[in-house]
């Protein structure tokens, strides 16, 4: 089968295209034929080497597609079943083995595409603003990289949950995307400073939380948009790794919390995979998110999906197919 993989670290040059051996399901997996796979910020980090594993590295961690067969003692799954999943790394491929736990039905009516493009962005909108830092009406939440793919979902989730939302986006255009997905207040970071503008947003107070995917860029000016006793979530590093911080300098913001979260410590479990997937598949099939794919790719053009996502220029999703 066909797959996308690193043998070396590095850059998109790195990625080879190439066939590997079919996966056999094991004990406890589903062997799916992906119909479509996520591209996200995390194929970037285990092809650059920020976060190890052992070569060749398959990338992509998330897809949508048809179960092919399974392995013993699977029963929460069977052939010609429609399924999505996250955080099972190897869907750059056209087929994978997956935990048959992680895999979640795909309802009737939502395309294969749709349900691989939310999955992990979506899921990770979902912890973060029912779990991490649980919005309430009343609350303001601070949004980076609101334009972006977990951005543009999780400004829609957060308005559903009642809460005032800043957008921090690089260009107007993308603020204007934003304001679509029902942002409150739109702040370009590129051309001004944004803890003063959230401070005057909020009346001098500061944002209850700052839900933050920029890293590097962001960080420490997002320490100092923030409420006494508010919340900095730090869950990506798109523009680079959070630096390293004393833990004073909370003491010192406003007896701040910090939090860096990951998804796989918040779908841990079953139940926890069929709540937020259920969630939104119910909201989308509604109407009521809207997911924007804002580009597709063939699976032998990951390197240019990638490159198109470093840059930070592009908007939504992006998603493969094989």
């Amino acid at each position: 089968m066909k797959a996308v993989f690193v043998d070396q670290p590095g850059g998109p040059e790195n990625l080879r295209y190439a066939d590997l051996p079919m996966p056999t399901p094991g004990p406890g997996q589903a062997l799916v034929k992906i119909a479509a796979s996520g591209v996200n910020f995390i194929d970037i980090y285990f092809r650059t080497g920020l976060y190890k594993a052992p070569p060749p590295v398959v990338l992509g961690m998330e897809a949508a597609g048809v179960v092919e067969s399974v392995g013993p003692d699977v029963t929460s799954v069977k052939p010609g079943d429609r399924v999505a999943y996250a955080m099972n790394r190897g869907s750059h491929a056209e087929y994978a083995a997956v935990p048959a736990w992680q895999l979640v039905p795909a309802p009737d009516g939502l395309e294969l595409r749709t349900a691989a493009a939310v999955m992990l962005q979506g899921m990770t909108a979902h912890y973060l603003t029912h779990s991490t830092f649980p919005l309430k009406p009343g609350d303001t939440c601070l949004v980076s990289a609101a334009a972006g793919g977990v951005g543009l979902l999780l400004v829609q989730i957060a308005k559903k949950l009642g809460a005032t939302v800043i957008a921090m986006v690089g260009t107007q255009a993308k603020g204007d995307l934003a304001k679509q997905a029902g942002a409150d207040h739109v702040i370009v970071y590129t051309e001004t400073e944004f803890p003063p503008e959230v401070k005057k947003l909020t009346g001098g107070r500061g944002a209850d939380v700052f839900y933050d995917s920029v890293g590097a860029q962001t960080f420490l000016p997002g320490l100092d948009s923030l409420r006494p006793r508010g919340m900095m979530v730090t869950y990506g590093n798109a523009s680079g790794p959070a630096p390293e911080i004393a833990p004073l300098l909370l003491n010192q913001k406003g007896s701040l919390f910090l939090t860096r979260p990951t998804l796989a410590h918040y779908a841990s479990t079953r139940d926890e995979l069929m709540w937020r997937s259920g969630d939104l598949f119910k909201w989308i099939l509604d109407g009521s998110l809207t997911i924007r794919i804002g580009g597709e790719y063939k699976l032998a053009d990951t390197a240019q999906a990638q490159r198109d996502l470093e840059s930070r220029a592009t908007t939504g999703k992006l998603i493969l197919e094989p």
